[in-house]
């Protein structure tokens, strides 16, 4: 392998750009115009990471990376459904879409519909669930165009989401889309689209950054109440970048590993008499993580599936702490040294007590850490996707170069590039 290449870096559409792009697409399978244009973007979590199932904090940014989708509604209930990403179109009926979900749903969590279709129908049948008015929308023809990475653990899913989520807002005349609290609806119906429409346990954290995030700033995110404290992170100022790495190790939430960290740590909150472990954490309290440790190992005994139960809970107890910790250094002097301190701990954590890293994700992590990186972790579910580092602004082609050869020695496929610049949320176009 040629380790001269130079990185490569993914594209971004502007916002007219991607309008233009997906209404082109509608005209030419439709063969009309659509009533409206709408984006939804991508996200980074910046820390914060499997705290959202959890009800803790995660702190989200929304990427320039979106979602474009041209919709109109239909006079019966299909969806029908092309994409830029995807060589057929997809069509299904929503009610049939619906009935297929009534039995018992497989223990390897296979489905009648899959992929964009299911991602896409659910989101429009939880939108009905979330406003108690099943069966009330019509169909609606759709076509999506997309600059998100596509399985990189950037949330192309839960973009797809939010940007039809808005659609049906505005074509419906809801109204939810212009407050937090019908925001807040929209995201729960994203939400209930992977949990029962798609099969993947997550928690929300992905829809409410698509839907909440705001330009040059990340939210520190309640994910229990999914209100949403706004914190200015514009890198830029301070001469730094967040430099995403997409390792290309590709990776499926709803593959059973996802769920089975859920589960576990669902054990662990009831071994502690709490609904969820964030619930031993609550916002401005000095809690002393150790002694709650102590407390669970006491309960739990220390059986091999019992030091499992116990990693898990590590790991999600002290990264909400670091997440707040992070908030709270933003908010202050914003030291790169202590951020990046707190990124680090984080991947490790990952690595070590929730084992959701990969050999690409350590292998991007330890080679921007190596060539002098603030800091450096995985972002999102893992088992692939990307890792994230806070770089001088100056060193981002040198660190992405670390990267790329530390990749070739250990001969994985090339890596690709990004940058995080705070994005603003859904929207109409």
């Amino acid at each position: 392998m040629d380790l001269n290449l130079m990185p490569q870096f993914a594209d971004t559409y502007t916002a007219q750009d991607g309008s233009e792009r997906v209404a082109k697409l509608f005209r030419l399978t439709f063969g009309t115009a659509p009533e409206g244009t709408y984006r939804a973007p991508g996200r980074v979590n910046v820390i914060g990471e499997h705290t959202d199932y959890n009800g803790g904090v995660a702190m989200p940014l929304a990427l320039p990376h979106a979602t474009y989708a041209a919709v109109s509604p239909r006079k019966d209930r299909r969806l029908r459904l092309v994409s830029a990403q995807m060589n057929e179109p997809i069509e299904l009926d929503l009610d049939d879409f619906a009935m297929s979900l009534t039995d018992k749903i497989p223990e390897d969590g296979s489905r009648v519909f899959k992929g964009p279709g299911a991602y896409v129908g659910g989101t429009i049948l939880g939108l009905e669930d979330v406003l108690k008015i099943s069966g009330e929308f019509p169909g609606f023809d759709v076509a999506i165009d997309s600059c998100v990475p596509l399985g990189s653990g950037l949330s192309s899913s839960a973009a797809l989401e939010c940007a039809v989520a808005v659609a049906v807002d505005d074509l419906q005349e809801l109204g939810l889309a212009g407050s937090i609290a019908g925001r807040r609806q929209l995201l729960e119906a994203g939400r209930r689209a992977e949990n029962f429409y798609v099969g993947a346990p997550t928690g929300g954290l992905d829809q409410a950054a698509a839907l909440l995030c705001s330009p040059e700033h990340v939210i520190l995110l309640d994910c229990r109440t999914f209100e949403a404290e706004s914190c200015e992170f514009n890198m830029g100022a301070k001469g730094l970048e967040l430099l995403v790495i997409d390792t290309k190790a590709r990776h499926d939430l709803a593959d059973g590993q996802y769920a089975k960290r859920r589960q576990t740590c669902e054990v662990a909150a009831a071994a502690m008499g709490v609904e969820f472990l964030g619930d031993l954490v609550p916002a401005g309290e000095n809690t002393d993580v150790g002694a709650l440790l102590g407390q669970l190992r006491e309960k739990i005994g220390d059986t091999e599936i019992a030091q499992e139960v116990f990693r898990r809970a590590r790991h999600v107890l002290t990264e909400i702490v670091r997440t707040r910790d992070f908030a709270a250094e933003l908010q202050g002097e914003g030291c790169p040294d202590e951020l990046g301190h707190l990124m680090n701990a984080s991947h490790d954590s990952l690595r070590e007590d929730y084992e959701v890293t990969c050999q690409e994700l350590d292998v991007a992590v330890d080679s921007a850490r190596e060539v002098g990186a603030y800091g450096a972790r995985m972002t999102g579910g893992g088992f692939g996707g990307c890792a994230i580092a806070l770089v001088e602004a100056d060193e981002v082609e040198k660190t992405a170069r670390a990267v790329m050869d530390a990749f070739a020695r250990e001969g994985l496929r090339e890596p690709s590039f990004l940058l995080a610049e705070p994005s603003a949320a859904a929207e109409k176009l």
